[in-house]
């Protein structure tokens, strides 16, 4: 169970972790060229778009260096609750858009933080 925990988190903080400073260092306009799947970005202003990559940049290190240096490892669930809240307001926003192929895959990662937070929380000795 550790290790699957692990992997997932590890898959997941690359994937924040590069999504994240993508949106933190580029413009709205050159983040939205990426592709189809970024057009959410035109409900958004850039400092709403910079300041959800940086959410995504402290959850991305919550996932994995808490627990990795054994320092307040608490914070591994706490981070992937906080990433189900923001993939719970991406699937919202694709919802309102219409966008269904897109959705689904919001609510995958959303499924994954979830195993992640409840992984974690069963392995906190809290005694």
């Amino acid at each position: 169970m550790n290790t699957a925990l692990w992997i997932i988190s590890g898959f997941l903080a690359v994937a924040y972790l590069v999504g994240g400073a993508g949106q933190i260092l580029l413009s709205k306009e050159r983040y939205r060229a990426f592709g189809p799947s970024q057009h959410w970005v035109d409900d958004f202003s850039a400092g709403h778009i910079k300041a959800i990559g940086a959410i995504k940049v402290v959850g991305a290190i919550g996932l994995v260096l808490p627990a990795m240096l054994n320092i307040a490892p608490v914070l591994v669930p706490l981070a992937a609750c906080g990433l189900m809240l923001l993939m719970a307001g991406a699937a919202t926003t694709r919802f309102r858009r219409s966008e269904w192929k897109y959705l689904v895959g919001d609510l995958i990662y959303l499924a994954l933080f979830a195993f992640v937070a409840w992984g974690r929380f069963a392995l906190q000795p809290f005694a």
